[in-house]
Formats: structure tokens, C-alpha cells, sequence
């Protein structure tokens, strides 16, 4: 079960009634063997209460610390609150696999996803990606790969023998991306170098900065934003490389929700212009997007041999 950290105090009660709301909502019933995303029934009638509820549940990545994360977005929800005007519940999970498990049993009206997350989830959740983060005029973004300055290590080829740090399994940027660059320079887990997941970017980074790995990936952005803030030390760390863009962060929402409450999720983040709002997101706003722009993810997994059943 998927463990929340919300901007109010939810008993494990209010838990147990979430969890029964979600697996008994119509419409949101999800396919278990890891095939296509399920298709509601365009006859059965949707119950309003779930089609278009009065408070929508809003999950937020967790790639860095999720009460740092809720602090960040106060803004972003009192302006989904008067765009939409619905309650809104942020919400954090404990990581990738909680959120895709929320959102494959309908828990979720909207959710922030990676890419590599949102293609996972796509496999078993009935949602549908409608707007993408947006930074000097790209929906794309790039990962790096950082070493500890004292660590000897010069270039990719040197993780050879070391320890490389990730982040979420199923993450793209703290995972996918960076194993696929190691693998570009033909070295392999397990057979060339050990491998540590550590569950976050921030986590990432803190690895290599204390030396606890040699070597990590991250998403380039966000390290940044660690060397801004002085959470990474960057005489302590270094950078070896930056791989080539990506699609970017996709929003998402249950394809089974009100159409005109669909348009209004649309248009509330098209429009989307307050810089304090957007600061959280490091993004300049977000701009229509679709899942075929999110094949080349997949690609890129089945490059890796990756079997995204065991990612799930």
C-alpha cells in the first residue's frame, strides 16, 4: 500500500477509506499482467463522484524530500483551487512504486510523473499525459553523471570497479538515462561495476559528496539546484558528463474524469504564469504534450533489456 506524506495529518483510518474508495471506483479498474493501460466502457455511465469529484488528489514526484516538496507547492495548490474550484490535496509518496500503484487504482486525479515512471504507470493505469514541464522553450531536459573530485575517477570509463549511484528504479533521469551512458562506453552492472539505489536525486548526490559512491546519475536540473542551494559542495563534486535531451516531466490525469474538468486541468497549466509557482518545477511553464512523445523512453529500456513487469 502506498504511503502518503500530505500537507494535513491523515489517520490511518482516512487511509484505509482511501484505499477501498480507489479499488471500488468505477471506471478505474486496471489491468494486473502489466499490458496496455485499461479503456473504460464508453457505455457505462461514470459516477460524478468519481468523474468529477470535489477534492482532487495531486501527486507530486518524489525526488527529493517530501516535506520540502509539499512546502514548495502552497502556491500550486491555491492556484489549482481557484482555477479548478476543487479542493486539492497534495500528495508525496514514499517512492516511484507507491505513486504508480496510486495511480493504477484510480487513487490519483492528477500526477507529476519522470518519464520513465509515467510509461511504467501507462502500462496498468488508465491515464493520459496532457502537459509537460517547459525551460528555455524546450519540453526537454538532460541528465548528468557526477563523481566525488577525490575519487580519482576522470570519465565514464573509470566506473569500471567502483560504485555508481541511481536513484529510483524507476526513475529516467537518476536511472535510466545514466545506466544507458555507462552502457555506451560498454561497461555493465553487476559485471563491471556495483550498482546502489538510494531512492533520490538528492540522495544521489549526497552518495558521491560523502564518497559513499564514486559515481552517480541525476537529473542536471536538479543537481543544479543542489549546487544553488549549497546542498552540494561542487569542489567536492564534479561533473563527467551530460547525456542528450530527453522528453520532460509529463502531468497526468485519470482519463475517466469529466471532459469539461479535463479541459479546465488542460487550460490551468497551459496558462500557467506565476514564477513562484513554476520556481519548485525549475521550468519557465509546461506546454501541451502526448504519450507517443514518450516512446523513446521505451526505447531506450528495451536498449537496456530492461523488464519493466519487475520496474512495476
Amino acid at each position: 500500500m502506498a504511503i502518503t506524506i500530505q500537507k494535513k495529518l491523515i489517520t490511518s483510518v482516512a487511509l484505509a477509506v482511501l484505499a477501498v474508495a480507489g479499488c471500488g471506483a468505477p471506471n478505474n479498474k486496471t489491468a494486473t499482467n502489466g499490458s496496455a493501460s485499461p479503456t473504460a466502457n464508453p457505455t457505462t455511465a461514470v459516477d460524478p463522484s468519481v468523474s468529477d469529484p470535489k477534492t482532487l488528489k495531486v501527486a507530486l514526484l518524489p525526488d527529493e524530500n517530501a516535506s520540502t516538496i509539499i512546502k514548495n507547492n502552497q502556491g500550486l495548490e491555491k492556484y489549482l483551487e481557484e482555477k479548478l474550484g476543487k479542493n486539492i490535496d497534495l500528495v508525496v509518496t514514499t517512492d516511484y512504486s507507491s505513486m504508480i500503484e496510486a495511480a493504477s487504482s484510480g487513487r490519483l486525479e492528477l500526477a507529476y510523473f519522470g518519464p520513465l515512471s509515467y510509461v511504467l504507470a501507462k502500462t496498468k493505469s488508465n491515464i493520459e499525459p496532457f502537459a509537460a514541464l517547459k525551460k528555455d522553450g524546450a519540453t526537454t531536459y538532460k541528465s548528468v553523471i557526477i563523481a566525488n573530485t577525490n575519487s580519482g575517477v576522470n570519465s565514464i570509463e573509470e566506473a569500471a570497479g567502483k560504485t555508481v549511484a541511481f536513484g529510483d528504479q524507476a526513475s529516467t533521469s537518476s536511472h535510466l538515462i545514466p545506466k544507458s551512458m555507462i552502457a555506451d562506453k560498454g561497461l555493465q552492472p553487476k559485471k563491471d561495476y556495483q550498482e546502489a539505489f538510494v531512492g533520490s536525486h538528492d540522495a544521489v548526490a549526497l552518495a558521491v559528496q560523502n564518497n559513499n559512491a564514486q559515481i552517480g546519475g541525476l537529473s542536471k536540473p536538479i543537481f543544479e539546484s543542489l549546487v544553488e542551494r549549497k546542498v552540494i559542495d561542487n569542489n567536492k563534486v564534479k561533473v563527467l558528463a551530460e547525456s542528450k535531451p530527453f522528453p520532460q516531466y509529463p502531468w497526468t490525469m485519470r482519463s475517466d474524469l469529466n471532459p469539461e474538468l479535463k479541459e479546465k486541468i488542460r487550460s490551468a497549466f497551459v496558462e500557467m504564469k506565476d514564477k513562484n509557482i513554476l520556481e519548485p518545477f525549475k521550468a519557465d511553464g509546461f506546454d501541451a504534450i502526448t504519450d507517443k512523445d514518450y516512446d523513446v523512453v521505451r526505447d531506450l529500456g528495451k536498449t537496456l533489456n530492461l523488464d519493466f513487469a519487475k520496474l512495476n
